[in-house]
């Protein structure tokens, strides 16, 4: 693998190229009724200033839902840019999609919210990737036999079936979700809305999972890559990677959620500059252009929404008026980790981890900067 750096030029802000069609309507909104200063007369004052206090609203919080692409170990980027968000005060979460480590990562912070707020959910967010690259044994060896470990396993999984090299479906995933995220209080009291995506395997189409029907074997479902993980059978039906229909879920997230501003952090590189000649990087390439294709798919029909939405003039429906004022923004993992089209999804080492999330982190600020001040609603 090579060695990652940050570019210098970054390109956190909105992808216009993909979300042309979005119109950015930032008008100021006002919530609070304004009642002027009250002048200080002793005790009088006080007493005044204590009669208006409760009359007095406090500002709205930004609301903002999130759409968390697959990505496999390059999910660490997504814990950064969480981790920078969780430390907006005048942010709130309304609904947050996900397929595959997208999926992980929004259970894993909704869980980390139910139980202590921000603070928690950014946590066990980094609890849960220290515990995975803790599960990589050529760790101990160093980065170079991590990465060759990565590309072996690679190789393996294209002669040899998961049901044959792991019979006994031993799965560290899921023995770190069950100790990370409390799923019965999760269907009981989420803090966000979810809405998490897995793949039939008998027709190809995606099934959503939301928050009051949330379960371990959902989430596993979600991230089971078949070339490595035994299907998930849920009510009789089988599964596998949310990512290979809908990555993340986006169309979904929009007709449920009451934000009109959607942040949709996209980990699988679009591009690749030069022709991939070796069998490991045509199978690396095949791969990225497979995931994100559901995502162009989704992009695409949202434009064809928003199009038709505009052509029912006076009559507009409600969901007509929500695609007029949707603002979508995207923080993409390649515009701010070089050589991340080269990189493989499967390596698990800590210092990648922490290159990523460091690079999330500084994209998810730098977005953050360059929000409009929207008078704290959204």
């Amino acid at each position: 693998m090579p060695h990652l750096t940050a570019r210098r030029r970054r390109k956190a802000r909105s992808d216009t190229s993909l979300v042309h069609f979005m119109q950015r309507k930032h008008a100021t909104k006002t919530s609070s009724r304004d009642f002027g200063p009250t002048p200080s007369y002793g005790s009088l004052g006080l007493l005044a200033r204590a009669i208006t206090a409760p009359l007095r609203r406090a500002e709205p919080k930004r609301r903002l839902s999130l759409a968390l692409q697959g990505g496999g170990s390059f999910g660490a980027f997504t814990w950064g840019v969480l981790d920078r968000l969780l430390e907006e005060e005048d942010l709130e979460i309304d609904t947050v999609s996900g397929a595959s480590a997208g999926a992980v990562n929004a259970v894993v912070l909704a869980s980390g919210l139910a139980a202590g707020g921000p603070a928690e959910a950014r946590r066990r967010l980094e609890r849960f990737w220290m515990r995975v690259s803790d599960a990589a044994p050529a760790l101990r060896f160093g980065r170079a036999a991590n990465d060759s470990a990565a590309l072996a396993v690679d190789l393996l999984t294209r002669f040899v079936s998961p049901y044959q090299l792991n019979p006994l479906k031993l799965d560290p995933l899921r023995d770190c979700l069950a100790d990370l995220v409390d799923f019965e209080r999760l269907r009981a009291a989420s803090p966000v809305q979810l809405v998490i995506a897995a793949t039939r395997v008998k027709t190809g189409q995606p099934r959503f999972f939301r928050a009051a029907d949330i379960t371990l074997e959902a989430v596993l479902a979600s991230a089971c890559l078949p070339l490595l993980r035994h299907a998930v059978e849920i009510d009789g039906e089988w599964y596998w990677d949310g990512g290979y229909s809908a990555n993340p879920p986006l169309r979904q997230l929009v007709l449920e959620s009451s934000a009109d501003d959607v942040l949709l952090v996209q980990l699988t590189p679009e591009t690749l500059e030069r022709l991939p000649l070796l069998s490991p990087d045509i199978a690396r390439r095949m791969s990225q252009i497979t995931f994100n294709g559901p995502l162009h798919r989704e992009v695409e029909a949202l434009a064809d929404l928003r199009a038709m939405s505009r052509r029912d003039g006076l009559f507009r429906s409600r969901f007509c008026r929500k695609l007029q004022r949707l603002r979508l923004h995207r923080i993409a993992a390649e515009d701010e980790v070089d050589g991340l089209d080269c990189a493989s999804a499967l390596a698990i080492d800590r210092a990648f981890f922490l290159r990523l999330k460091e690079s999330g982190r500084a994209a998810a600020d730098r977005w953050l900067a360059g929000l409009p001040n929207t008078g704290g609603a959204a």
